[in-house]
């Protein structure tokens, strides 16, 4: 059969040619891999309104090739993320590492020594696999204490020095302490809306973007 001068084997070999391209075009592309819990997930919000999705529009926008994979789960917790990593790693061989994990830790009163050997094995894990890694910081109200909100506050700027990654200190940062807050979450007060994500994404922005140089 010929179409338009094409044989149907010529448009078969065609064919084979562009898919045999393809994974070489994808492979220039850098790989950034979250790691993270509901406040990654888009818990409780729209598909493609959570700052993760509006990273991949921003990687766009500033024509950086590189593709996020988003494995992030509500509830998630640093030992669950711990156990996940290395499979990921494996998979998707990322050249960036986002991990935003360790709020769920507090929620459920986990010991935040445990919290912290977690992050340090998951930091150097991904560095070990050759990617270079940004930690997410979270900190929490006031009514868990002083002395806790502190410690817990502090656990991830101590993991980012002793492993030398690039760090965020606050996730929430210009959410939780709006003039507002109240408007900026869902009715559980603990997951942002969606008019909170751009500002997410404007916290982790910087950091990142120094590692995709």
């Amino acid at each position: 059969m010929v179409l338009g001068g094409w044989t149907r084997r010529s448009w078969i070999a065609a064919a084979f040619a562009v898919g045999a391209l393809a994974p070489a075009l994808a492979a220039g592309d850098r790989s950034i891999l979250v790691l993270g819990d509901s406040l990654s997930a888009e818990y409780g919000l729209k598909r493609g309104s959570g700052w993760v999705a509006l990273l991949e529009n921003r990687l766009a926008a500033e024509k950086i090739a590189a593709h996020v994979v988003n494995a992030s789960i509500s509830g998630e917790t640093t030992s669950g993320g711990r156990s996940r990593l290395p499979a990921l790693l494996a998979k998707n061989k990322p050249d960036v590492v986002v991990i935003e994990l360790g709020g769920n830790d507090a929620l459920r009163g986990l010991p935040l020594p445990m919290t912290e050997d977690n992050l340090v094995q998951m930091t150097r894990a991904a560095q070990q696999s050759g990617a270079k890694v940004l930690l997410v910081g979270m900190q929490v109200p006031p009514n868990y204490g002083t002395d806790y909100s502190k410690r817990f506050a502090g656990l991830f700027a101590s993991v980012a020095k002793k492993t030398k990654a690039a760090l965020v200190p606050f996730l929430l940062k210009g959410v939780a302490d709006a003039d507002d807050p109240a408007r900026m979450f869902q009715a559980d007060r603990i997951h942002p809306v969606a008019e909170a994500h751009p500002q997410m994404l404007a916290n982790v922005w910087p950091e990142l973007k120094k590692l995709l140089k």
